[in-house]
């Protein structure tokens, strides 16, 4: 793939940023959700390794969600395992994942930004939270709209009101206000 430098620079910099991201709970909370949810062993190898061929996301999103993915490549080639990944990502699209919990082909493939891949697992366990999936559950419920509707007299009296973020004057006087030292004559 890409030849980057390593070890110095801007590079390295954010080589380290990343690396300092990684949480092995989340990882390890991501990983027994994932198996839960397939009802399959987690592949062998590191995390990052497991999850590189994208075999393992598409039957995840395809068990929370049937025929999200039709077809799971099984090759070896590099162009189809990310072909593997892609289609995970335009699946979790579609079920609902917010495109600011994505991560790219690459940050997966090549592990340059796993707790992204960590993050979109979480975001996909939220979603399949959201959506009624009855199976276990993967970090917090996601928030729901509380949409609510006032009748015209209270719109009224809300404007009316001043709020106190704005600021008071009550009280305000200019009692014990001084500039300066008096003018001796």
């Amino acid at each position: 793939m890409a030849e980057r430098p390593k070890g110095y620079g801007m590079t390295a910099e954010l080589a380290e940023k990343k690396a300092a991201k990684r949480d092995p709970q989340l990882e390890n909370e991501a990983k027994q959700w994932m198996q839960a949810v397939t009802g399959e062993s987690f592949p062998a190898g590191s995390y990052e390794e497991a999850l590189k061929d994208g075999v393992y996301l598409c039957k995840v999103i395809n068990k929370l969600q049937p025929g999200s993915v039709s077809k799971i490549n099984t090759g070896k080639m590099a162009f189809k395992l990310m072909e593997n990944i892609s289609n995970f990502l335009e699946a979790a699209t579609r079920y609902g994942v917010a495109k600011t919990d994505l991560f790219q082909t690459v940050d997966l493939y090549e592990a340059e930004n796993i707790p992204q891949v960590t993050g979109c697992i979480h975001a996909l366990g939220r979603q399949a939270q959201k959506k009624g999936y009855s199976g276990p559950a993967l970090g917090a419920k996601e928030s729901a709209k509380n949409v609510r509707q006032f009748d015209e007299a209270t719109k009224q009296a809300g404007a009316a009101t001043i709020g106190l973020q704005m600021g008071t004057n009550k009280g305000a006087n200019q009692s014990g206000m001084s500039f300066g030292t008096q003018r001796k004559l």
